[in-house]
């Protein structure tokens, strides 16, 4: 063959234009994938249950021929191809689907299935149950506790009042030793005791905080005429009873 003359027409009226060459080669690149992929799956050898299932899809969706018994034996009852079941034609057109099963488990087993996954969720929904009433029992205890060591605090701050006002209203009438140890407040820094003071502090530390301001309160009453809660002094027995509320703070409120 002679050479193509690049002055002639054929060759002027290719398109040259930059990137063409790969887009062309991409797109053959492409088609002959499909290609290979249609042949593969023409050739490809169809397993055992495919085959099945194309035979069988096949046999259900062909209408019943004069061939079958049941078919022939409606069709001497006057049954016509399409019509209702039923003797005033009240009955399905359509037959009864096929439930087709291909699993290996025996019969009821979906049932057992779905039963236990039922009781694993209320399970699950229990425990849920019981950690939520877990955790308000939690919360309960927790505001008691709080709301009990806030008391508490209270009461301590009222026995330390106590204490001072006892330590100073005794002084004033030249008590030098107070009727209990604990009736004053102790010193931070004090000398060792003797071994009788130690069993007294014993003796004095097995009341409660509120046991020990009952006793002070009582005390302050009836020996100064004082009421803690009032801050007043009274000048008698007769006018601390006429005159203050109560003997707590709750009377006070």
């Amino acid at each position: 063959d002679e050479e193509e003359d690049y002055m002639s027409d054929l060759f002027i009226k290719q398109d040259v234009r930059p990137g063409l060459p790969m887009v062309r080669r991409v797109k053959e690149a492409i088609q002959k994938e499909e290609k290979q992929k249609e042949a593969n799956e023409k050739n490809r050898q169809k397993s055992i249950k495919e085959e099945e299932k194309e035979r069988r899809d096949l046999v259900l969706k062909s209408a019943l021929g004069n061939e079958n018994k049941g078919f022939a034996l409606l069709q001497k009852m006057g049954y016509k191809s399409g019509q209702a079941l039923g003797k005033s034609g009240e009955g399905i057109v359509e037959p009864i689907p096929l439930n087709i099963k291909t699993g290996w488990s025996g019969l009821g087993h979906e049932e057992l299935k779905k039963r236990k996954a039922e009781e694993k969720l209320e399970n699950y929904r229990q425990k849920l149950h019981m950690k939520k009433q877990a955790n308000e029992q939690a919360a309960d205890q927790f505001r008691i506790r709080f709301k009990t060591k806030q008391e508490e605090r209270k009461m301590e701050g009222d026995l330390r009042k106590s204490q001072r006002a006892c330590q100073q209203l005794d002084m004033q009438k030249d008590i030098g030793v107070p009727k209990e140890t604990w009736f004053w407040i102790e010193p931070e820094e004090e000398d060792k005791k003797d071994e009788e003071d130690k069993e007294d502090e014993c003796t004095s530390s097995d009341l409660s905080v509120s046991e020990k301001l009952h006793v002070l309160t009582a005390y302050l009453r009836e020996e100064h005429f004082y009421c803690i809660w009032c801050g007043t002094t009274y000048e008698d027995s007769e006018d601390l009873s006429s005159n203050c509320p109560g003997d707590s703070a709750a009377d006070h409120d």
